[in-house]
C-alpha cells in the first residue's frame, strides 16, 4: 500500500508540474496564477503548495533530478580521477545526451522552458537560490574525498576528460592526494557552476539564434575543453 500511495504522489507532483509549465508557456509565468494551475491539475491549492513549496518551484522542478549533481559527480569518480576531470567528463557525456541542462538541447518547448527561465526574475533568482545550494553541496563533496592525481586538477600527468594522460603525457600520478581544505573548495566548486552556467547559457544561445544542437555540439565540446582547461591550469594559459 506504501507503495501505491507513493505512486500516486508522485503521479500527482508530475502532472501539478506538467499542467503549470504548460499553462506559463503559453501565457508567461507572472500572467498566470497559482489557482488557475491548481484548477488546470484539478487540485486544491492547500495541495498545490504541499508540493510545491513556492510558485517557482512548479517550474525548476524539471531540473530537480540535476540538483547536488556535482557533488555527486565528485563523490562517485574512480579512484584515479581528480575532481575537475570526472566534473569534465560528466560536462562532455551530457553535450553527447543533449541534457537541457547543458543548453544543448533543440527541442523547441525546451527552448522555450530556459526562455522563460532567463527572462522572468523571480525564476532566475530561485534557480541562483538552487544554485548556491550545489556550491555548498560540492564543496563539501570536495574537502571530504582525496584530490586524486596531481592535486586539486591534477595538472601535470593526470588523466584527460577522455582518459588519456594529462599535459605532460605520461600518466603519471602527480605529488597531491589530500582533500582539499575549505576555501580551496569553496573557491573551486565557486568556479565550477560558474563555468558549467557560463556554458549552457553560451548553447542556448547558440540553439535560439536558428543553428541546431548538432551543428553547435563541436563548438561546445570545444568550448567546454578550454573552460575546464582554464579552471585547470589558470587563466594565465588562456
Amino acid at each position: 500500500m506504501t507503495g501505491l500511495r507513493h505512486l500516486k504522489k508522485q503521479r500527482t507532483h508530475e502532472a501539478v508540474s506538467a499542467a503549470a509549465i504548460s499553462l506559463f508557456l503559453e501565457r508567461g509565468f507572472d500572467a498566470v496564477s497559482v489557482a488557475e494551475v491548481a484548477a488546470a491539475a484539478e487540485v486544491s491549492k492547500p495541495t498545490l503548495f504541499k508540493y510545491f513549496p513556492t510558485k517557482e518551484d512548479l517550474v525548476l522542478h524539471r531540473i530537480t533530478d540535476h540538483r547536488g549533481e556535482a557533488a555527486r559527480v565528485v563523490r562517485g569518480r574512480g579512484p584515479d580521477t581528480d575532481p575537475l576531470t570526472a566534473l569534465h567528463r560528466h560536462f562532455l557525456d551530457g553535450l553527447a545526451r543533449r541534457d537541457p541542462v547543458t543548453g544543448l538541447n533543440d527541442d523547441p518547448e525546451v527552448l522555450a522552458y530556459h526562455r522563460m527561465i532567463f527572462s522572468t526574475p523571480s525564476l532566475a533568482a530561485r534557480l541562483m537560490h538552487h544554485m548556491t545550494a550545489d556550491e555548498e553541496a560540492l564543496a563539501g563533496a570536495l574537502t571530504e574525498t582525496p584530490a586524486g592525481p596531481g592535486g586539486v586538477g591534477g595538472p601535470e600527468g593526470a588523466e584527460g576528460p577522455d582518459g588519456s594522460g594529462g599535459s605532460d603525457g605520461s600518466g603519471g600520478s602527480g605529488s597531491g592526494s589530500g582533500a582539499m581544505d575549505d576555501l580551496v573548495a569553496r573557491l573551486v566548486a565557486g568556479q565550477v557552476l560558474a563555468v558549467q552556467r557560463v556554458l549552457a547559457r553560451r548553447n542556448w544561445a547558440e540553439l535560439v539564434g536558428g543553428r541546431t544542437a548538432s551543428e553547435v555540439h563541436p563548438e561546445a565540446v570545444a568550448a567546454a575543453d578550454r573552460a575546464f582547461a582554464l579552471l585547470r591550469d589558470g587563466l594565465g594559459s588562456s
